[in-house]
């Protein structure tokens, strides 16, 4: 796949068209990637240990790799 984890990429279709940020995490088998700030979901969760209110917590959802364009590489060391 040409995108790696912390790659700056840029949206190039989808409704986020135009945004850019870091990509998070890359799903190879699905071809997805998970961009900083693109692509927001809201998710109702129940109360637990970790969240002890609940409520509507909002997260980065996956988009489709073909949808983004990589503007720079990130430094390898």
């Amino acid at each position: 796949m040409f995108v790696k984890t912390g790659d700056k990429v840029k949206v190039i279709a989808g409704k986020g068209k135009g945004k850019e940020g870091t990509v998070l995490s890359v799903n190879v088998k699905k071809n997805r990637v998970v961009v900083k700030g693109v692509n927001k979901i809201k998710k109702h969760q129940k109360p637990s240990q970790n969240n002890a209110n609940g409520g509507v917590v909002e997260s980065e959802g996956s988009i489709h790799a073909s949808n983004v364009k990589v503007i720079s590489k990130a430094d390898k060391k």
